[in-house]
């Protein structure tokens, strides 16, 4: 996702809740595959454990990551019922960006550099995971 001037954010968020586990900006505007790799390691920095299967959009496709399998959108061959459900859960991160972009103000960044672009990002995540706690709590008290 691009936002700002000259400069893209990755998201990693879990396929069945839907929280942000990594969050990375990147200086210039790389080719979405080649980023791949940065937020995979920056998952398993912040969770302790390598994402098994990773499921991403077309954007991803080239350069591959050879430690872990990678599932991108659009593909349906040979694949069994559950991966197929997980492509079509990979479409609800796509919501979950909307609403980092309107509620959490990512589509402009106020802060200055790269390192204020990457501190935004991560606080964003942030925001947004807790806002999501905070929405599970608000039903469940109810």
């Amino acid at each position: 996702m691009r936002y700002e001037f000259s400069c893209k954010v990755s998201v990693a968020t879990t396929l069945d809740e839907g929280f942000v586990v990594g969050m990375r900006s990147f200086a210039g505007n790389p080719y979405d595959g080649h980023t791949l790799k940065e937020v995979l390691e920056q998952v398993t920095i912040l969770t302790d454990r390598r994402p098994d299967l990773p499921v991403v959009d077309r954007g991803y496709r080239g350069p591959g990551v050879e430690a872990t399998r990678v599932l991108i959108s659009g593909t349906r061959r040979g694949l069994t019922p559950k991966l197929v459900a997980d492509l079509c859960r990979r479409s609800a991160i796509e919501a979950e960006i909307g609403h980092m972009k309107t509620d959490g103000r990512l589509a402009r960044c106020p802060l200055k550099g790269t390192i204020g672009d990457a501190l935004f990002a991560v606080l964003n995540a942030c925001g947004h995971n807790i806002r999501k706690i905070l929405a599970h709590l608000r039903a469940w008290l109810a």
